[in-house]
């Protein structure tokens, strides 16, 4: 599968960051790799899911091949069980952004996880952390049953309305932080101070892809991982398996663990995992669609 052209790479400035989002399965790595290869610099990870050392071939990390070939950053570097946040991301993008300032490779920032590309470019509120027994309080509520719609009726009216109330980790998170505060999200989302990379300082651009076509290559992707060991590599992580585990959401995993479990076939979590990525892709585009509007469209395929 081709990459997503820009109409010239020699059009890309050398003095700004190049941002780069888009769906899963849309064809970013590739892009920032050709980047990286003809024009320069440091591909850094934008993804929640690839930060995780266990998931390289469920997570479509770059191969090691494409490591090779030019500078990565952020990718594989955090250990299950650690917590990891889009703070914690800042903080390291903000390093290299200041190696950059002294000389260093340009940034070519990377991902699908849109809360970490408008946390970049729009800044990110500080929240105090929220204790243990509340974080251990809301895996419990949300493994209820009714769970999920007990916590949105429990959020405070602002933070609802602005929130996706059908991703379970956006609504855990602001009933936590209502709870850890005594103050909604969204007060404190309006608190956010200056951005690490403001929107004109960087050059962003969103991958835009036909629903069917990607659709397909979601499919033929997900073939592939399962060729190259992805079902190996859930079984290894199955030994230390923490139910509401960060590192336990990458697409794929629950459904294939699942499987070694006994539970499913093999067939039927595979087309499991393939409609939970489209799920995804499909709530990408929404915060794309809603927070990104201004950012330059790259078409794939």
């Amino acid at each position: 599968m081709r990459d997503p052209a820009l109409a010239s790479l020699s059009d890309l400035p050398d003095d700004r960051p190049v941002l780069i989002a888009g769906p899963t399965a849309s064809g970013k790595s590739a892009l920032a790799l050709r980047i990286a290869q003809t024009r320069g610099g440091v591909v850094v990870n934008a993804d929640a899911l690839q930060v995780w050392s266990c998931w390289r071939v469920l997570t479509a990390r770059p191969s090691a091949a494409d490591e090779g070939a030019a500078p990565h950053a952020l990718y594989g570097h955090v250990a299950p069980g650690r917590s990891y946040s889009v703070g914690d991301w800042l903080a390291e993008v903000a390093a290299i952004l200041r190696a950059a300032a002294r000389g260093g490779p340009r940034p070519i920032i990377i991902g699908g996880t849109g809360l970490y590309l408008t946390a970049l470019t729009r800044g990110l509120a500080v929240i105090p952390p929220v204790p243990p027994e509340i974080r251990i309080a809301g895996d419990a509520l949300l493994a209820e049953p009714d769970g999920l719609a007990r916590m949105v009726a429990g959020l405070d009216p602002r933070t609802a309305a602005g929130i996706d109330l059908c991703n379970p980790a956006r609504v855990q998170r602001a009933w936590e932080v209502l709870r850890a505060t005594g103050r909604g999200l969204a007060d404190w989302q309006a608190e956010t101070p200056a951005p690490l990379v403001p929107p004109e300082s960087a050059l962003r651009l969103l991958i835009t892809a036909d629903r069917d076509w990607l659709a397909d290559r979601i499919a033929r992707r997900f073939a592939l991982m399962m060729a190259a060991g992805a079902l190996d590599e859930v079984r290894a992580a199955l030994p230390h398996w923490q139910p509401g585990a960060q590192w336990i959401r990458a697409i794929g995993a629950p459904e294939l663990a699942a499987h070694l479990r006994g539970e499913t076939t093999l067939d039927a979590a595979i087309e499991r995992a393939v409609i939970a990525t489209r799920q995804y892709a499909k709530s990408q585009r929404i915060w794309f669609r809603g927070r990104m509007q201004d950012w330059q469209p790259v078409a794939a395929g």
